[in-house]
């Protein structure tokens, strides 16, 4: 996948199992030999009460497909061949899984079809209400859209920070350095950004990277063992996005600071600094100095736009016609 590039990420029923058989209390029925080609691409969950009750067309494919104890009474309730009929009618090939709640034994004939038809048929040992949750809640982090971004992520003042910048333009020096005042590694180099919520990317690096770094002319260090523990960081929402652009390429530089970037990543707006890069420029202290210019601004305090009150006060005072930025309600008070 390219830098930048979205992903759809889908699971295994195999994988399913695998990583979440502890937390679920998880165990196989039946359909075996299905679970490593069928797939689960949603987070979402369904009730199969309407499919067994005639109405096979509201099935999803691609989620987890719940058995409770009102499914296996109505089931109960059926004689063997109704029940081969509504189970048949169930188009097993369309479904990824079935779950079995409360640790209830399905009938005997929805073993049989599982097992001819190789659909994983599982059971937990939650009742109803908690599987739902407990599924959803491990689906909507595995299957969470991502992204990879080509910089570094720090932990810096509470916020994930993301340097990004052409390569050779001192993305990882600068990183270092920042390290080295106190702040912390998430990644270097590979950024793995997923949406877990309307409005948060959480940022974090892969396992094979992990507390790694690349510095020019040093090699590869690994950050935990030359700084401590307290050099690197687990995974943190993304806060701010710095670009570093050389400075004859950075073409729209804010110069007062009154307009507030963004930049779009899955589909979610992250506050967005371009910090022009050259000879002499300390890119340590400026994206520091961004950093909490940022935080003051999610305060509500902008020296920008103080700067343009008071120049328009001084205008209104010297019979001008004052400035065309209009302060925040708050400076106009």
């Amino acid at each position: 996948m390219s830098d930048g590039e979205k992903e759809t990420p889908t699971i295994s029923i195999s994988e399913f199992f695998e990583q979440a058989s502890a937390r679920l209390g998880l165990r196989v029925l039946a359909g075996a030999r299905g679970m490593a080609k069928r797939r689960l691409t949603s987070a979402r969950i369904q009730k199969l009460s309407l499919a067994l009750a005639g109405f096979p067309n509201y099935i999803h494919a691609g989620r987890v497909q719940i058995v409770g104890q009102s499914e296996i009474r109505f089931l109960g309730q059926l004689t063997p061949e109704r029940r081969r009929e509504a189970i048949q009618n169930l188009e097993l090939d369309r479904i990824s899984c079935v779950l079995v709640t409360k640790e209830q034994q399905p009938p005997v004939e929805f073993v049989e079809a599982a097992e001819a038809a190789e659909l994983p048929l599982l059971q937990t040992t939650l009742v109803s209400s908690q599987a739902i949750v407990g599924v959803t809640e491990f689906l909507q982090g595995v299957l969470a859209p991502r992204t990879t971004r080509h910089g570094v992520l720090l932990a810096a003042y509470g916020l994930g920070v993301l340097i990004e910048g052409e390569s050779g333009i001192g993305k990882s020096e600068c990183a270092l350095d920042l390290i080295m005042r106190g702040h912390r590694l998430i990644a270097d180099d590979v950024v793995e950004v997923r949406r877990t919520g309307p409005e948060e990317l959480l940022g974090s690096g892969p396992e094979m990277l992990r507390e790694l770094m690349e510095i020019r002319g040093l090699g590869i260090i690994n950050v935990r063992e030359l700084l401590g523990v307290a050099a690197t960081s687990d995974p943190q929402p993304i806060g701010l996005s710095i670009r570093l652009e050389r400075w004859h390429n950075a073409r729209e530089v804010e110069r007062l600071g009154i307009d507030e970037r963004t930049i779009e990543i899955l589909g979610v707006r992250v506050p967005h600094v371009l910090l022009p890069v050259s000879p002499g420029r300390n890119l340590s202290t400026l994206i520091e100095t961004a950093l909490r210019v940022h935080l003051l601004r999610v305060r509500g305090h902008n020296a920008a736009r103080q700067f343009a009150a008071r120049h328009d006060a001084e205008l209104l005072r010297a019979g001008g016609a004052g400035s065309t930025i209009d302060p925040p309600p708050d400076e106009m008070a």
